[in-house]
């Protein structure tokens, strides 16, 4: 049975005899509006914490990762629905705190800087978006203290610096990266996607169709798959390319001439009508060379 948890007092009682007989706790962090690839998310934590240590999924929109202008006010909030997701998959506890909660006599005063890693990508088109997301990483970890935090993939460069964070604090959580989940058109799963009017979703698969447009042409090098997936992207109308990228895992320039079977990221964001959407896959550069 999943139980819901709104305040401080009441997720530290929920989990108290985890912590005190040694019992790994795991941990996905949430914004809500939870859909299969949130599930999967969960799936992955009870691996990793086997059938007695409890996972805890929290569910709180962070105003500090949301820029001016951003959809702060719209982004959709279904805590019925969410806690629906979260019972079907086996969760332990909910944690859905306020503002308020989180944040106790407004904005915190001491933050995460993030580094220079979030001032390129998607760091360059939302400043201030990811001091937002360390900032509250951070807070959670503190609160739920767990062993083991699983975050997407298709949020890679927000993964990357969560991983980052962790290891550069020493925050003793081991951060683990979980599969992009899709539709089955190709389209990667987001809370955002319901955003999308019938004929903005069609155009939305571009995004995915470019990314393995440069997978299958990848062992060519990086150029060639950069020319595939914009290949893809020329034949869309309604689709509003922001960046695409490859880069190294760590998501760090790739040299000029990578060796055979270099292992690389392509990144892709783009606008589709006032909806933005970001995904990614990974490559093999230069294996048919």
């Amino acid at each position: 049975m999943t139980v819901l948890a709104s305040t401080r007092e009441e997720l530290a009682k929920l989990l108290d005899s985890a912590r005190r007989d040694g019992i790994p706790v795991g941990f996905v962090p949430t914004m809500g509006a939870l859909h299969e690839g949130h599930a999967s998310l969960m799936r992955v934590a009870r691996e990793r914490v086997g059938s007695t240590g409890p996972v805890v999924v929290s569910i709180f929109v962070n105003p500090l990762q949301f820029g001016a202008g951003e959809d702060l006010d719209r982004y959709p909030r279904t805590l019925e629905a969410d806690l629906e997701v979260c019972e079907r998959e086996g969760v332990d506890v909910v944690f859905a705190p306020s503002v308020e909660e989180v944040y106790p006599g407004g904005d915190p005063q001491v933050t995460v800087a993030p580094g220079p890693l979030a001032e390129v990508l998607e760091g360059k088109t939302r400043p201030g978006h990811f001091g937002g997301v360390l900032t509250v990483v951070a807070k959670l970890f503190g609160l739920v203290k767990p062993d083991v935090a699983v975050f997407g993939e298709k949020d890679y460069q927000q993964l990357a610096l969560i991983r980052r964070m962790a290891a550069d604090l020493c925050l003793g959580v081991d951060v683990v990266g979980a599969p992009t989940q899709r539709e089955p058109d190709g389209l990667a799963l987001s809370s955002r996607n319901r955003y999308l009017s019938p004929e903005q979703r069609e155009e939305a698969t571009t995004l995915s169709r470019a990314l393995y447009a440069a997978q299958a042409e990848a062992g060519h090098g990086v150029e060639a798959a950069l020319q595939a997936a914009r290949a893809e992207l020329r034949r869309a109308k309604g689709v509003d390319l922001d960046y695409l990228v490859i880069t190294d895992p760590a998501l760090a320039a790739l040299p000029t001439d990578p060796e055979p079977a270099t292992e690389a990221r392509i990144l892709i964001a783009a606008r589709v009508g006032t909806t933005r959407l970001i995904d990614n896959m990974s490559l093999t550069i230069g294996a048919s060379r």
